[in-house]
């Protein structure tokens, strides 16, 4: 699994932050591709899998408005003082969507009942390991999670279950794939009546 960040805060027990990993901290950070919107995380605590979703992103730089004189050009500082660049960085808002146990056998989607601690490293989570977080007893696809994302995702919470679905279809059976595109059309349907305001 590809290492993306670490936890940094929480907004609530179910949106988290996470700080990604750059060239500071390994030396082969992620590339940007792999920490993008609509990307599921898995973050190991203890015995279990936290699964989530990254919903947003933000930059984190402290020096913009700073227009003082420099005494070291940027490229010494990584030298001089490297924990000067390590505060410029990418945060990802993460919605946690459910768990699963280590062995992946019994997946969960609700609420975790687990606090992540500060510092918890977030890996991405594979295509297999998306499939398998949605597949119900029966094998069918579930989203139990829906009203969650639609509840915490704010004004991502449409294009974000769009883009869940979109990753999802692929590997359905065409009787899955047309209740996705029903969930679809609705999703659509309130995008354009919600954007109608008299």
């Amino acid at each position: 699994m590809v290492r993306l960040a670490k936890i940094v805060k929480s907004n609530s027990h179910v949106d988290y932050v996470g700080r990604v990993i750059d060239h500071l901290d390994v030396d082969s950070p992620p590339a940007a591709t792999d920490y993008g919107f609509a990307q599921f995380v898995s973050i190991p605590v203890d015995d279990v899998e936290i699964v989530g979703v990254i919903y947003n992103s933000q930059l984190a730089n402290p020096d913009y408005g700073n227009f003082g004189p420099r005494l070291s050009p940027a490229s010494d500082l990584s030298v001089l003082s490297p924990d000067y660049l390590n505060e410029q960085g990418t945060l990802i808002g993460i919605l946690l969507l459910g768990w699963r146990d280590k062995a992946g056998s019994e997946n969960q989607q609700a609420v975790p009942r687990r606090v992540i601690p500060v510092n918890q490293d977030v890996y991405a989570l594979d295509a297999e390991g998306v499939r398998r977080f949605h597949a119900g007893r029966d094998g069918r696809v579930q989203l139990h999670y829906y009203s969650q994302v639609i509840t915490h995702a704010g004004a991502f919470a449409v294009p974000l279950i769009e883009a869940i679905i979109e990753q999802l279809e692929p590997a359905c059976l065409p009787e899955e794939r047309q209740r996705l595109c029903v969930l679809k059309q609705a999703l659509v349907w309130q995008r354009t009546v919600g954007g109608m305001r008299l």
